[in-house]
Formats: C-alpha cells, sequence, structure tokens
C-alpha cells in the first residue's frame, strides 16, 4: 500500500458503514484522518466503528442525506467532533430496481435520484461552509460508469449519476480559487452488497462490458479516493477519474 498523508484531515464518508464506503474509511484512517462514518443504519454504523478498532478517530452519524435537516444536524455533530472539516466523500447511493424506462414506477425513480443526486448536493452545501472557513477542502463524489454510457433497465440509476458528474464539474468551477478541489470517480461495478440489488442478467450485462474481464474490489476504490482526498492532488478539480477496469471510453 503506497502511503498517502493526511495526517491532521477530518473526512466524512456517507454511506460508510459498508462497501465502498468502509473501505474509504479505512484507507484515509490508515492514511491518519480521522473519519466521520454517516449512514442511515445505526446497527451497521456502530458494527462498523468497532471493527475500525480506532475509536479516538472516528466518529459516527445516523443520516438522512435526502433531508436537509438531517445533513446539516450531521454536519455540526461531525464538526463538532473533530474541530474542523476537511474531506467529503458522497459515496451514499442505491441501484434502485431494475425496469425499462417506460416501466419504472415514479416513485422508484424519486427514490434513486434524492439518494444518489439530492443527497450529494444537500451534503456539498452544508460542508462547503466549513470548507471555506478553513480555506482549504476536498470533495469527492462517487458516480459511475453508468452516468457517462447509460446502462439499459437503469434510466434512474444512470441519470442520476451523470448528475453527479455536473455537479461535480459546476463546483470544481466554483471553488476553483478557494483551495478546495472537487472531483469524482465513475467505477464500472465494485462488488459490494449493491449487487443484491440487481437482477443476474444485469451484473451479467455489466461485466460483459469490462476489458478487464472481472468487478472491481473495494481497496482499489479506496485507494484512487485517498489521493483525490490529499494535498498531492492540487491542480486538478472538476474532473471525473476512470475506476472501470477499461470499460470507459471518454
Amino acid at each position: 500500500m503506497n502511503q498517502i498523508d493526511l495526517e491532521n484531515r477530518h473526512a466524512i464518508v456517507t454511506g460508510g458503514a459498508r462497501g465502498i464506503g468502509f473501505a474509504i474509511a479505512q484507507r484515509l484512517l490508515s492514511s491518519g484522518a480521522s473519519v466521520s462514518l454517516w449512514d442511515r443504519d445505526a446497527a451497521a454504523l456502530k458494527e462498523a466503528q468497532a471493527t475500525l478498532g480506532s475509536p479516538e478517530k472516528t466518529h459516527t452519524a445516523v443520516v438522512d442525506v435526502t433531508k436537509a435537516d438531517s445533513v446539516e444536524s450531521a454536519v455540526q455533530a461531525s464538526a463538532g467532533a473533530f474541530g474542523k472539516l476537511d474531506i467529503l466523500v458522497n459515496n451514499a447511493g442505491i441501484a434502485g430496481a431494475n425496469a425499462k424506462t417506460w416501466e419504472t414506477d415514479p416513485a422508484e425513480w424519486q427514490r434513486v435520484v434524492d439518494i444518489n443526486l439530492t443527497g450529494p448536493f444537500l451534503c456539498c452545501r452544508a460542508v462547503i461552509p466549513h470548507l471555506l472557513k478553513n480555506g482549504y477542502g476536498r470533495i469527492v463524489n462517487i458516480a459511475s460508469i453508468a452516468g457517462k454510457e447509460g446502462n439499459p433497465n437503469a434510466a434512474h440509476y444512470s441519470a442520476s449519476k451523470a448528475g453527479v458528474m455536473a455537479l461535480t464539474k459546476s463546483l470544481g468551477k466554483e471553488l476553483a480559487t478557494s483551495n478546495i478541489a472537487v472531483n469524482c470517480v465513475t467505477p464500472a461495478v465494485i462488488v459490494t452488497d449493491i449487487l443484491q440489488q440487481l437482477a443476474q442478467s444485469h451484473i451479467d450485462y455489466m461485466l460483459s462490458k469490462i476489458p478487464m474481464g472481472r468487478f472491481g474490489r473495494t481497496d482499489e476504490a479506496a485507494a484512487l479516493v485517498a489521493w483525490l482526498c490529499s494535498e498531492d492532488c492540487s491542480f486538478t478539480t472538476g474532473a471525473v477519474f476512470d475506476l472501470s477496469g477499461g470499460r470507459a471510453t471518454y
């Protein structure tokens, strides 16, 4: 493992109780950061904090990222726990049920967009004033290769992740002179519990698109995110980083 210096940095990772979010929290901690794990599952948060084994450097908050008041309360709690905030990783997301676009329930469309796109907006909106106060910050949004290419039977997910990329680019320009870098990562399939939400035919379709012939690992995602959270990432903002095993064509 390459060493990345995040000493004295304080991070929020949404969806941090499991999967990619948990792996990111592990990597940030191993790099010296303190981490506030946000998730809507209180039991999973408790288990994740125990597994991380660094109670003095971890904090947890039960958060609904689709609710502005819930996000604001969690930001205040995280800032209070650490004294300041330096890093935000917007990882929380869902796949949603697979269906043709015209057969998708509008409520399901709204649910996916609320969590995957409105959630990162609300988190950025609440955290950025703290970063501006510090004169430093790093924001990493987890998008998806689906946002670039559009997966069939997943229009809601694909559209929400395309929105995350556009949000990243807009924020990157707005904060470009503030020493706050905003970037996003576009994974192909990473092996996590989210696969349980998908039909096997959809999983097979996504695997068939990856030239490396395998799915990604959570530690591979965490390694890229950790660098994007570091001071070394100093002249890159509003950018989209491929993590797709060669699937991405642009």
